[in-house]
């Protein structure tokens, strides 16, 4: 394998309740969920709750009687903490590896080319992330990134494995392929394996080795280049990090029905500077914005109303400020008394980057030293927490904010909710 690119997937187990575990050792054996936003639905299971049957998106008021007599442990999104705990796992994973690839929060690609023994650093990684963080994970590696998503479905499914696989060797790989079903295949969805189903195509296996002209023909190049990465191909390539995204946007629930404008005002406004931070993360500009406001589409105690606007700011910008104030403008126009509103919503659209857009020389010219106070704004806050700097607007405690009745401390990003300890 000289010369030859190898990847690793390396996955949480069970991420929002292993987090939910780490500063609550109690709950380590106990089953446990994390709801959406307002405490609505199921989002995360830990293995003994799946065993139990809770089923994913379940309502929690449907489930919430099962959940009682099996002593299952709810607790409500704790973005914050989720959101640190991921930090705190990439680190790691990049100080041990060439490279990464975050993929999502709480998985990423590991370069591990010309590492020479795969399945000891493998286990050395998921060593150091149980011992300094307290996060279990899968690795599976392999010689394509397909190959390793499996690798990693099959190390965490047979506990023999220890919870790390190395896929490189094609003996194994053809073992494992014969073993898969081809629903745990990466972008293999329900549609897709229905059709394949169809052809007789019921296992890797028998993907990898399907006549590659049917599959373009009938499925299109992505299933192809599937295909071939099954069979130890590597047509995706590795980046060290995510392309940036096309549109971005931040909407919630409130926690109460609104009918004045003056508190969704305030919501919107924190939307914005959400969705702002993100642009200034990927390093974009935005052009457009599209304001949301909406009741529940089931109110059954009032009239239903769902309404957007969308409009073109003056110049590509990411000025929390500039965009604000468009979007509070949107909102006034879209606003109607009468109605219980259940959410709102802000949409930055036609991102582009610095220098794309030839910029209009009758345009209003961007503020005096905005770049750099947005940069300031967005460094206080990465360095003592999300919110500490916030526009004026938005109250300490809103009225509007999302109901979290079982929310666990944000013990490793708020100072009064560090975890104490008796002597």
């Amino acid at each position: 394998m000289s010369g030859q690119r190898i990847f690793a997937l390396i996955d949480c187990n069970s991420f929002y309740c292993s987090c939910e575990r780490i500063g609550q050792p109690e709950l380590k054996r106990r089953p446990v969920v994390v709801l959406s936003n307002n405490d609505g639905c199921v989002i995360a299971r830990s293995a003994e709750a799946k065993e139990l049957g809770i089923a994913m998106g379940a309502p929690f008021y449907q489930v919430r009687e099962q959940m009682r007599r099996s002593g299952v442990v709810a607790r409500s999104s704790n973005y914050t903490l989720y959101a640190d705990i991921s930090n705190r796992v990439m680190r790691v994973m990049a100080e041990m590896l060439p490279g990464i690839e975050v993929y999502s929060i709480d998985e990423a690609w590991g370069d591990m080319t010309g590492i020479a023994d795969l399945e000891a650093h493998g286990r050395a990684i998921r060593q150091r992330l149980a011992r300094e963080i307290g996060m279990p994970v899968g690795i599976g590696i392999s010689t394509t990134k397909t190959l390793a998503k499996l690798a990693n479905w099959a190390a965490k499914k047979w506990k023999a494995t220890g919870g790390v696989l190395d896929l490189t060797d094609p003996a194994r790989q053809e073992r494992l392929l014969r073993l898969a079903p081809i629903s745990e295949v990466w972008g293999i969805g329900h549609r897709s394996a229905a059709k394949l189903a169809a052809l007789r195509i019921n296992s890797a296996w028998e993907l990898a080795n399907f006549d590659i002209g049917t599959l373009r023909k009938t499925f299109g190049v992505t299933m192809e280049r599937t295909a071939r990465e099954l069979l130890g191909v590597s047509c995706i390539g590795f980046t060290q990090g995510p392309p940036p995204k096309e549109a971005i946007c931040s909407s919630k629930m409130f926690g109460v029905r609104q009918t004045e404008l003056a508190p969704i005002r305030e919501a919107l406004a924190a939307y914005v500077s959400r969705a702002a931070e993100k642009l200034r993360a990927q390093g974009s500009l935005c052009q457009t914005i599209q304001v949301g406001l909406q009741t529940q589409l089931a109110e059954r105690e009032g009239p239903r109303f769902c309404e957007t606007i969308t409009l073109a700011l003056p110049a590509p910008t990411n000025d929390t400020r500039e965009i604000l104030a468009l979007a509070q403008r949107g909102l006034g126009e879209i606003y109607r008394p009468g109605y219980r509103f259940s959410k709102c919503s802000i949409l930055l659209m036609d991102l582009c980057q610095p220098g794309e857009v030839t910029p209009d020389l009758f345009a209003p010219q961007p503020r005096r030293g905005a770049e750099r106070l947005m940069e300031v704004v967005d460094q206080i806050n990465q360095r003592e927490g999300r919110g500490t700097l916030h526009i004026g607007r938005v109250p300490a405690a809103p009225a509007w904010a999302m109901r979290r009745d079982m929310l666990s401390p944000r013990y490793t990003t708020r100072w009064e909710e560090v975890i104490g300890v008796r002597g």
